[in-house]
């Protein structure tokens, strides 16, 4: 049918101050990640776009805006199904502190069965976004054509459960999927079935290296804030 290419949006204020942002105003790129924005158009730079769709959260749309401005017509169009996961009672709070709560086991190990108190489900964060996709590959295949590949920017969290439902897995293994900040996952969808082409490229071989959190087995809720 047509190919996706997802973005996570760039480092962020909140991930370098290990904060669980969720949908909390005020979340903007920091220095680097607006660096690793500002760098997005070269990386992709032969790669025709039939359109670009954000997240409405300010640091997908900043993200995306260099994107933009190197591509005159290209617009911009938002869509709140892929927007991060709603985690109620826990944004805004700091990662560390959320380590210790009986429900980041579940969260963790178990998330098709994990509710954030005062939010939504993992389940149903993964529904809705799986649910945009389609509608957009529906869209821009219509459109454009059968071949043509679109951009959208979206949230750690969103990205891997679109990862997870492209490669037939179970929401329950998604926190094996890591995607750094700014990096690029592309998935072509096709009548029968989606390929994952791309899998969380920023470019960066530097992130590879070792780090003192690389052997616990514990997954950054939001996805992190990316190699140092």
């Amino acid at each position: 049918m047509v190919t996706l290419i997802l973005v996570r949006h760039g480092r962020s204020t909140a991930n370098t101050a290990g904060v669980l942002a969720g949908w909390t105003p005020g979340v903007h790129l920091d220095e680097r990640g607006s660096a690793q924005a500002a760098a997005l158009p070269a990386r992709i730079a032969d790669v025709p776009l039939a359109a670009a769709v954000s997240s409405p959260l300010e640091r997908c749309e900043q993200t995306l805006r260099p994107l933009l401005d190197a591509r005159p017509g290209l617009e911009l169009r938002t869509d709140e199904r892929i927007g991060e996961c709603h985690y109620g009672d826990w944004s805004g709070r700091k990662l560390k502190e959320l380590a210790d709560e009986p429900l980041m086991e579940v969260v963790q190990q178990h998330p098709s069965a994990a509710v954030f108190p005062g939010g939504e489900s993992m389940r149903a964060m993964q529904a809705r976004a799986v649910d945009a996709v389609r509608d957009w590959n529906a869209r821009v295949a219509e459109a454009h054509g059968e071949d043509a590949t679109y951009v959208m920017c979206s949230h750690g969290d969103i990205i891997k459960a679109l990862v997870a439902d492209a490669l037939g897995m179970h929401l329950d293994l998604f926190q094996r999927i890591h995607v750094e900040p700014c990096s690029v996952t592309a998935i072509r969808y096709t009548r029968t079935r989606p390929f994952l082409l791309r899998l969380g490229d920023t470019g960066d071989f530097g992130s590879l290296a070792p780090r003192g959190n690389a052997g616990d087995g514990t997954a950054v809720v939001g996805g992190g804030a990316g190699a140092p």
